[in-house]
């Protein structure tokens, strides 16, 4: 068994449900500190971060990861206990599998093989690993990068573990994501009767027209990384359930999957205008969930296509798709951050897995990129 298998199973078998960490932290922390590196455990709440360098110098090259998974789901809809590593068909089964215990085994097996293939290397390596990703995420990697913020520490390049790979290892990486902004419109109108509609007023009718112009709105052309932004209505609440009572309110909640070519201030504006241009009385709420941040084609792109090529002969896309990840916080304080992993097929699934000859890959690729950005 490989080292990089090993470890991964050791992380699989805590059962790490967000916000928990289990333990995984400190068994990295055992691995890392005889290959040099200072460990830094940050805790907040019930969050456990782990911030670990080794080396004073520039540039810093940074993995980071989450070692907090989703909860399993129904454990006897699972052909194998999901916190039991198990190896069935050629992959490698438990909770964690892909998303992301395997990456953050490969970080540390390629960091030990690179710094005893190079005791002197140039510059520094990090690792940013928070308990916090799959949650509110707001107790994990964006306290550490508040921290390192206020320290003076810059990260000049970010690897973030997450699967992007979709039918072979290698074929995708991240470097972008979009943002989300999420609304809650209350629209009001007057209960009554509904043989009586001339003494109520449906606030259903009354939002139809607006919310038919927000779904045919064009919001942005999107740009060379990015689709055009979206807008989605993923629910709507209105009525007392009754048949015949016209309804005094309707809720309607949606959200925006918005690229660089739009700003949350802009796309509040226009969203108002069309509300107040049909004269709706209303109550709108905002939450933004994230911004969206981009990595132009640069020097770790660069190194890590180079590194998947060597490794699978594969000439990887590079893509902003899917939903938002931490990159979101360390692109504040990092001007490159590419996320690359396994494939992402069966993350947050009954029966969560990766393919047992895409692991030692991995390995391998995360090596190769520092031979490439450090050696």
């Amino acid at each position: 068994m490989s080292k990089t298998l090993a470890l991964t199973e050791q992380l699989i078998a805590l059962d790490s449900v967000t916000p928990e960490d289990k333990g995984c932290q400190k068994t990295l922390i055992s691995l890392l500190e005889p290959l040099g590196f200072i460990c830094e455990t940050m805790q907040s709440g019930e969050v456990t971060n782990l911030w670990a360098r080794k080396g004073t110098t520039q540039p810093l090259v940074v993995f980071a990861g989450h070692t907090d998974v989703v909860p399993t789901g129904p454990a006897e809809q699972w052909k194998s206990a999901p916190f039991a590593p198990t190896h069935r068909d050629g992959k490698l089964f438990g909770r964690g599998a892909a998303d992301m215990k395997t990456s953050i085994a490969a970080f540390v097996v390629a960091t030990e093989e690179f710094i005893t293939a190079h005791p002197g290397h140039k510059g520094s390596i990090g690792f940013l690993i928070t308990s916090d990703e799959e949650g509110p995420a707001t107790d994990g990697t964006v306290i550490v990068c508040d921290k390192l913020k206020e320290r003076g520490e810059q990260i000049d390049y970010c690897i973030v573990g997450e699967p992007t790979s979709v039918e072979h290892l290698g074929d995708t990486i991240k470097n972008g994501r979009r943002g989300t902004m999420s609304g809650k419109l209350v629209v009001k109108g007057v209960q009554g009767h509904i043989a009586y509609p001339q003494l109520a007023r449906n606030p259903i009718h009354l939002a139809a027209p607006a919310m038919a112009e927000l779904v045919s709105e064009v919001w942005d052309q999107g740009n060379e990384y990015y689709l055009p932004t979206s807008w989605q209505m993923s629910n709507i609440h209105g009525g007392t359930g009754a048949s015949n009572v016209i309804p005094g309110e309707v809720v309607i909640d949606f959200n925006f999957r918005f690229c660089t070519a739009s700003t949350v201030e802009g796309l509040q504006q226009r969203v108002h205008a069309i509300l107040d241009k049909h004269q709706l009385e209303y109550a709108l709420k905002w939450t933004v969930g994230g911004q969206p941040f981009l990595t132009p084609k640069g020097e770790l792109s660069t190194a890590l296509a180079a590194a998947i090529r060597s490794e699978t002969g594969i000439e990887t896309e590079l893509s902003t798709t899917g939903g938002t990840s931490d990159g979101r916080f360390i692109a504040k304080i990092c001007p490159q951050v590419i996320e690359f992993g396994p494939p992402n097929a069966s993350i947050h699934k009954i029966d969560e897995h990766i393919e047992l000859r895409f692991i030692d890959p991995l390995k391998n690729i995360y090596r190769r990129t520092l031979e490439n950005l450090l050696a």
